[in-house]
């Protein structure tokens, strides 16, 4: 098992990530504070019906209330947050409750902005069971819901007291939800960290296949990067924007689906695409690294199509919450393992480059050689 510190401004709070950890009996219920009033299993139905049974074991002591709740994009809004909140209150949940969030990134999001709002705060632990999340959003302390007109625009800077993350909760992901943490894999590598970059490129067919071995390489490396930031920046401030690099278009894109045809790694996926290309323009990145990092991202399998009105996409910018005073900011990579943060994007290169979106991805993905998995990090 491995244990990283996240720094925060409301303490300090393990991550611990290991395979087979949620498969202890007991062990999660024993990391939980000892002076709580009530254990609160929140989760999906679909996350309880394929690991509802090691949770249960792994809480067993603790004797959890359970709440299920829907953590499809669509159902990600404030009246998601408000059944839970009345399903608490039903469950005589109080100021010395425990809330245990286990499911993907839907599910931190709501029970994080949940927990943050019930009773002014109360103790929080994320178990994360997709990809998305064991390598990104269950660390850091961002939670939020929806608004018909754009992403995550209500929510709280709330961080957990506990991350725990188990690889092993990954074999039940279909190949598709699996496939989209990837692209939040490729955007840790861009944006600091040459090595993993080296390593996916080297190891893609076995991170594909979710080869032990690379796999829990690759997310204890993301997990590691994840917390520096988030020790540094807590709020966005500076440093910490880097991790929205494919998020500006991937945001805009979720919202002119009405988030249901995209997942959000693919929005991703097709949002670095989109940042590649206008730096390429803007000459801020040399070819080969542009080249590479389209290979990789196109190396995953195929993306989604995109809407055929791709205006609709460019309409959603103004919305990103990521804007200052109107003015978008955007991510963009300099080389692998470096971006730059910056306004100076002309609104017509943006329209270009989204009405060409599609022709960018290369006939054919990138294949990997096998070579040997890294050392453990």
């Amino acid at each position: 098992m491995k244990r990283f510190v996240i720094h925060s401004s409301a303490g300090d709070y393990p991550l611990l990530c290991g395979r087979g950890l949620v498969g202890r009996r007991g062990w999660l219920a024993r990391q939980l504070p000892a002076e709580r009033t009530g254990v609160f299993l929140l989760s999906p139905p679909r996350v309880w019906r394929s690991c509802g049974r090691a949770l249960a074991a792994a809480l067993e002591s603790a004797r959890p209330h359970r709440i299920l709740f829907d953590d499809r994009e669509t159902a990600k809004d404030l009246r998601t947050v408000e059944r839970i909140a009345r399903a608490l209150v039903r469950a005589g949940a109080d100021r010395g409750a425990a809330i245990v969030a286990a499911g993907g990134g839907v599910v931190g999001d709501v029970a994080g902005f949940a927990a943050a709002s019930y009773m002014r705060g109360v103790w929080l632990a994320h178990v994360p069971t997709t990809l998305v999340a064991q390598v990104d959003s269950s660390i850091g302390g961002k939670t939020g819901v929806n608004l018909k007109e754009g992403k995550n625009l209500v929510g709280a800077f709330y961080p957990p007291q506990l991350v725990v993350t188990d690889p092993d909760l990954l074999k039940t992901l279909d190949v598709r939800q699996y496939r989209s943490g990837l692209y939040e894999v490729v955007k840790y590598a861009v944006i600091s960290d040459p090595l993993l970059f080296d390593v996916l490129e080297r190891t893609l067919d076995r991170v594909v296949a979710r080869d032990a071995e690379v796999l829990d390489w690759v997310v204890a490396r993301c997990a590691r990067i994840k917390g520096e930031i988030v020790g540094q920046d807590e709020r966005e401030a500076g440093l910490r924007q880097v991790l929205n690099f494919g998020h500006t278009v991937g945001h805009a894109l979720e919202a002119a689906t009405g988030y249901r045809r995209v997942l959000h790694g693919e929005a991703v996926g097709w949002g670095m695409l989109a940042a590649v290309e206008i730096s390429r323009r803007l000459g801020h990145i040399r070819p080969v690294d542009a080249d590479r990092i389209v290979a990789l991202v196109a190396g995953l399998g195929p993306l989604p199509r995109l809407p055929e009105r791709r205006q609709s996409i460019a309409a959603r910018l103004g919305s990103d919450k990521k804007a200052r005073a109107g003015r978008l900011r955007w991510i963009l990579p300099r080389r692998i393992g470096e971006v730059e943060i910056t306004e100076d994007v002309p609104e017509k290169l943006v329209r270009e480059v989204l009405g060409r979106l599609p022709l960018l991805l290369p006939k054919r993905g990138a294949k990997s050689a096998r070579k040997p998995a890294p050392e453990p990090c």
